[in-house]
């Protein structure tokens, strides 16, 4: 007999669920990859029956979907949803979900809600006989805000799933252009040989956003851009970047190398932090040819001394990258949105052509707005003169070389390999601790030397201490 499935969404009405979770599940729907019998149930405080959920969640997918949406996808999407009015914390209301679980024998349990709700939902699923062999939780990012309470919830979530049903989510992992990394590094004998201190003169990794925090802002400013996005996203990239070659593909032998370079990052504590980071909050501005307000203003005026901008200067301690400094940065409100990975290689040892006209090689790795490589060569330019030399790109456009795909959610892979109980797109427990254990040296530096975040107009590139940072060590960001 075959197993009856189900995933249950908890904070389904939430902006996450509403603009990412449900349309990527109607993706999945129109291309067939759902299974047949899979039931979605939605579990929120938002006051709404079945049909009242459906009809707003329809609007989200219309608008997520645009000229693909489909009604007669979306009906057999509708036929498979539910709700469940409850508040997590409170045990009779999953009396309802119980009730619509009854048979299903493959569960999977997203939590899109605050992670100060983890623990608790994993106890509650517990006492509600919901967290059987079949059962799997997955939770988003980020797990806890510091060492202490991430340890708390994975002890609640450890001893209520066992570690190997639990699934953690950064959803950066889901992209193409990520897991295009371990492709690009090792299925190309091209770059491999070069990926080394020997080559590499330093990387980049920018994570740039320019909307503000907007209607999140109760839950950013307890966490902060340290917190929301280098803990996982930025560091999860400097792992791909970084890490030696795994024995296979097993999630295991990925997941191994990861950690160790991890463990490899120097510390930065209170005696390196003014030289090596720089926090920043943003003031108002000009961002995208629109007038916005200040961090402060988007909640009437309240001093927060929550970052909305890091960069960073990290090192890696081992025999690959030792000397090759990690520039790591990210911010809200700044001049464009783009996520990418730079790697600039060294000089030529020699030159036999005019200096002014060298460039070193660089390879970019760009996530958005696009998902393209890029591989920066010289050239000698088409004129009269003798060897002058040009740069020129080598060009790699996903969406161009892959027109006839559509460019997927990233959360479409996820929910997949979730269901299918695969865990190589989903991070391992001591990564995120190791990761936890360096941020929470950033902090505790910063506190014991009161740094505060420095100003900087929404629309820029961020504080001025950011281009020092890098141009102390003679470098200068690429943008």
């Amino acid at each position: 007999m075959a197993d009856k499935k189900a995933i249950v969404i908890f904070g389904a009405t939430g902006d996450l669920a509403q603009k990412m979770i449900y349309p990527s599940l109607y993706f999945l729907e129109s291309e067939g990859h759902l299974p047949p019998d899979l039931m979605i149930a939605g579990f929120a405080r938002t006051h709404a029956d079945d049909q009242g959920f459906i009809a707003q969640t329809r609007k989200d997918v219309m608008d997520n979907a645009g000229t693909l949406f489909s009604e007669d996808v979306w009906s057999r999407l509708a036929a498979r949803m539910h709700y469940c009015e409850g508040d997590v914390t409170v045990p009779k209301t999953y009396a309802p979900l119980v009730k619509l679980l009854e048979g299903v024998t493959v569960c999977v349990y997203y939590l899109s809600t605050s992670p100060n709700f983890f623990a608790t939902i994993a106890c509650q699923l517990k006492e509600a006989g919901l967290a059987h062999g079949g059962a799997r939780i997955a939770v988003e990012k980020p797990i806890g805000r510091d060492l202490v309470s991430c340890r708390e919830i994975e002890s609640a979530l450890d001893e209520t799933f066992g570690d190997d049903r639990v699934y953690r989510i950064d959803h950066y992992l889901g992209k193409e252009t990520v897991q295009n990394l371990i492709a690009l590094r090792f299925a190309n004998t091209l770059f491999e040989p070069l990926w080394n201190r020997a080559s590499v003169d330093h990387v980049q990794i920018t994570v740039a956003e320019t909307i503000g925090v907007e209607r999140r802002w109760s839950y950013y400013d307890s966490y902060g851009a340290l917190r929301d996005i280098v803990q996982n996203h930025l560091l999860q990239l400097l792992c791909l970047i970084a890490m030696e070659p795994p024995s296979d593909l097993d999630p295991d032998s990925v997941r191994n190398e990861k950690v160790k370079v991890l463990r490899s990052l120097r510390p930065i504590g209170a005696g390196d932090v003014e030289r090596q980071t720089v926090r920043g909050q943003y003031r108002k501005g000009v961002s995208e040819g629109v007038a916005v307000p200040g961090y402060t203003e988007e909640t009437g005026g309240s001093a927060s001394d929550t970052e909305t901008f890091v960069a960073l200067a990290a090192h890696i301690d081992n025999w690959r990258w030792s000397g090759v400094p990690f520039y790591l940065r990210t911010g809200k409100r700044l001049a464009a949105r783009t996520t990418e990975v730079v790697v600039q290689f060294r000089e030529v040892p020699h030159y036999i052509f005019p200096r002014s006209d060298m460039i070193a090689n660089r390879l970019t790795i760009r996530l958005q707005p696009e998902e393209e490589i890029s591989l920066q060569i010289m050239n000698k330019a088409p004129t009269l003169e003798a060897m002058r030399l040009k740069p020129l790109a080598l060009d790699l456009n996903l969406s161009d070389a892959f027109k006839k795909q559509r460019r997927r959610i990233a959360y479409e892979r996820l929910l997949t390999e979730a269901l299918k109980g695969n865990s190589f797109l989903f991070v391992r427990r001591d990564e995120v601790e190791m990761a936890w254990k360096w941020i929470d040296d950033i902090i505790d530096g910063w506190k014991e030397k009161d740094m505060k975040p420095l100003p900087y107009s929404a629309g820029s590139w961020g504080p001025s201490s950011a281009f020092a940072l890098t141009e102390r060590n003679g470098h200068s960001w690429y943008e």
